[in-house]
């Protein structure tokens, strides 16, 4: 069986940097994001000079809202009179991937309607099309669209990674628990440089620390 390696890079999308748009909606600042935008941009260097297969995904919706979830479409309509849209029209500005991590000739680009990037999307037949078994999910954010796409990519065989240090979410503190959550199902989780390591053994799946038991600040 091919232990060939793909990096799905989820969502790093320009809207993450529109905070006054995100307050409309509620949604804190992403914790260290400078941060983790220059490791996803590391981490898709190495993996194209090692030729690594890299899978982008974007979150978009119709203009309208009309394929967008039910609790959205209500948000959207409590902010219609700011004039305050989700951010995820394809043709928006807010909805292109950042410039420093921006797809380059010979990744795929795929377009996703729920936080799940399996889900009513080709990304299962492409990985199998390309002889992947071993996924490394960075990106955005680590208890949403990580967590969910990880969760899926486990129950359909691959092996799945989530390097620690090139994903983030709307605070440390979610963060954490979701890398622990995703622990228990045996997901690598380590820092990115470990994952993409020449004959990296992804031995550390096992390891939960602090599980059930990290104190609170």
């Amino acid at each position: 069986m091919s232990d060939r390696t793909a990096v799905v890079m989820i969502d790093m999308q320009n809207m993450y940097l529109e905070q006054d748009r995100r307050d409309a909606f509620g949604w804190p600042p992403i914790w260290n994001l400078d941060a983790v935008v220059a490791e996803c941009s590391a981490l898709l260097a190495d993996a194209r000079s090692k030729g690594i297969p890299i899978i982008y995904t974007r979150q978009v919706s119709r203009p309208d809202g009309a394929d967008t979830t039910p609790s959205i479409r209500r948000l959207e309509a409590k902010l219609a009179d700011a004039a305050e849209g989700p951010g995820f029209d394809p043709s928006d500005w807010s909805s292109q991937i950042l410039d420093s991590v921006a797809p380059q000739p010979g990744d795929i680009v795929i377009e996703k309607h729920r936080w799940d990037a399996f889900f009513q999307t080709d990304l299962d037949t492409i990985l199998r099309n390309l002889d992947v078994r071993r996924l490394v999910v960075a990106g955005l954010q680590t208890n949403v669209c990580i967590e969910t796409t990880s969760r899926t990519g486990m129950m359909k065989n691959f092996e799945v990674a989530v390097p620690e240090d090139a994903v983030s979410t709307d605070g440390k503190s979610l963060h954490d628990n979701a890398l622990d959550a995703m622990r228990v199902l045996y997901v690598e989780v380590a820092p990115w440089r470990e994952l993409l390591a020449p004959g990296a053994p992804w031995d550390r799946a096992f390891t939960t620390p602090h599980y059930g038991r990290r104190q609170e600040s």
